[in-house]
């Protein structure tokens, strides 16, 4: 007879295995077709929701194909989700004829799910935080939402798409381009793209691309300059133009649910011949098997990677420091021989299982991987000020200098201002993001631990800022009147960003003025037109220096004089 102990173990285990078959039988619960989910956001400490479409014979064992779609500006994710399958109210929100009274208004038709057309794929659409635009906080929400996808249903990884309208169709352009190698197509409808994003044109280079438009759009010749992009830039390119349609063109764009039927007939190859590749900072350093290991951030840096035959590769690249090779798995790849790499016309031999890195020394390259110092700016740790606000952040007003109670409301009231991200917003819509506001002796070290500080005052007059005094590069001077200094600066592997007397947001003195803070939305969305510092007086159109601070983390010389030359900053 077995030991009682043993039969009780192989009973236990048994039945562990039997729960968890059935668990797995079980796993997708969910009913078929249009339906709301959430996932838990640590930028904010929110859930958020976002709207999914389950095939009508969803089969739990099958892989599926996902298509990810971007609503647009003042519209949500259950409209969202209704706009891919070609349904809303199509006769709503025409800019260029401003008298034309919508069927249904979009309140309205996000009340309830309407039918949707039976299609094999799983579709999610991100809230995104309203009408945030696609970078920072809402960027990360739909690679959050994808996580989560992921987690729930068997997700294809070579067939995941991407495409949206208007603000959306920008997200589809930006996202897309930055991480080219997680999608097999995009599909941008008369898109409204962030700043830079065109310069990101030629990482198409093995992305399918379909654009749609119409003639009378105001986004017309935006979408002009981006044909022109594509037809050179990517070996798959679609475009249709409606005539005498404005910005409204995704009523006919996702009619009849075309948008499936084109994104069926591609599949991403992780392992291309060539990989063309562009950014300017660290956070998008990667697409397919090429990997930027450094750069000068906020100068364009691109690379050029092409196998020429079986284990030989020919580089050419502009304002690249190092870069690495991840070879494993590339058909064109034979580990048990040596690889040959041409970069910039210099070549090297090496042999390697899997990779091989190079790095830049004198101005020539070097078969040597880099490893930043401590102190260098890296992903995670490159500015520029929009950065701090990008993440789970918390602003922090002081309580130092006994002020008066008005005055500590005062304190209190500026840093409130900044985490409002809805207020001064007017026609740009809803921005759902709520960050925490709490005084200089509220930190925690949980803070420390998952925030950036968004820190207000001077170190007299907040003792967080007094804290990090001796690690932090500059700081205005107590008795400094009518200056306003800004700066971001990396800190116990998160961001601080000082700001110090006059607020980012002080607008400038002639309203015409389009430089330096001049800007549309809240005073969040002034932090986008900033680099890594600024020193201003009075008011935003009288800058004494701004920029960045270079690659490791040291204020220019010429930025420097210029602060030094006004008596109210001290400079490490």
């Amino acid at each position: 007879m077995k030991n009682p102990k043993t039969l009780c173990l192989l009973m236990l285990l048994t039945a562990a295995l039997i729960f968890s078959g059935a668990n797995r039988a079980n796993a997708q619960s969910l009913k078929a077709g249009p339906q709301d989910l959430s996932f838990f956001s640590t930028a904010d400490e929110t859930d958020q929701p976002y709207a999914v479409y389950i095939p009508k014979n969803f089969d739990e064992n099958k892989k599926y194909p996902l298509v990810i779609f971007l609503h647009g500006a003042m519209s949500n994710h259950r409209l969202g989700l209704r706009r891919a399958f070609g349904q809303g109210n199509i006769q709503g929100m025409d800019f260029i004829k401003p008298g034309n009274v919508p069927v249904e208004t979009d309140l309205e038709c996000t009340r309830y799910w309407p039918v949707l057309k039976d299609v094999d794929y799983i579709v999610a659409a991100p809230f995104a935080r309203g009408t945030a635009g696609y970078q920072g906080i809402p960027e990360q929400d739909v690679f959050d939402m994808l996580t989560d996808l992921k987690s729930r249903f068997s997700i294809d990884e070579n067939r995941i798409y991407l495409t949206g309208l208007s603000m959306g169709g920008g997200g589809t352009l930006w996202i897309g381009l930055t991480h080219p190698d997680i999608f097999a197509a995009i599909a941008p409808c008369c898109p409204a793209p962030p700043e830079g994003t065109i310069d990101l044109s030629g990482n198409a280079l093995n992305l399918p691309v379909h654009l749609f438009i119409g003639d009378k759009d105001f986004l017309f010749q935006t979408a002009q300059d981006w044909r022109a992009k594509f037809e050179k830039a990517t070996a798959h390119f679609d475009y249709v133009e409606y005539p005498g349609i404005g910005h409204n063109s995704w009523e006919y764009a996702y009619k009849d649910g075309f948008i499936f039927n084109w994104f069926s007939q591609f599949v991403r190859d992780p392992f291309p011949q060539e990989v063309k590749f562009s950014t300017r900072i660290f956070k998008y350093d990667k697409a397919y098997w090429v990997k930027i290991d450094n750069l000068t951030s906020g100068t364009l840096a691109s690379i050029d990677a092409k196998f020429t035959g079986l284990n030989t590769i020919e580089i050419t690249s502009t304002a690249l420091e190092a870069f690495t090779l991840n070879l494993a798995g590339h058909p064109q790849f034979n580990p048990a021989q040596k690889v040959t790499v041409k970069v910039d016309g210099k070549s090297f031999t090496a042999k390697t299982s899997d990779a091989v890195s190079f790095s830049k020394s004198s101005n020539s390259w070097n078969n040597i991987k880099f490893t930043p110092g401590l102190t260098s700016k890296q992903k995670g740790a490159e500015g520029p000020m929009n950065a701090a606000i990008s993440s789970n952040h918390v602003y922090v007003y002081g309580t130092g200098g006994n002020p008066s109670k008005e005055e500590l409301e005062a304190r209190r009231v500026q840093a409130a201002a900044a985490a409002d991200w809805a207020a001064d917003r007017g026609m740009m819509g809803r921005v759902m993001i709520f960050p925490r506001v709490i005084s200089d002796v509220q930190v925690r070290q949980s803070d420390y631990d998952k925030s950036n500080l968004i820190l207000f005052g001077t170190r007299e007059t907040n003792s967080i800022i007094e804290k990090f005094a001796d690690r932090l590069p500059m700081s205005l001077k107590s008795d400094a009147r009518d200056y306003g200094l800004v700066y971001v600066f990396p800190l116990n592997n998160h961001y601080v960003l000082v700001n110090s007397g006059l607020p980012w947001w002080t607008p400038a003195s002639k309203a015409q003025t389009a430089v330096g803070f001049a800007f549309m939305g809240g005073k969040a969305d002034a932090l986008k037109n900033l680099q890594d510092f600024i020193l201003f007086k009075e008011n935003s159109d009288n800058i004494i220096t701004q920029g960045n601070f270079d690659n490791n983390w040291k204020i220019p010389s010429e930025a420097a004089s210029a602060m030094k030359n006004t008596g109210v900053i001290s400079i490490k």
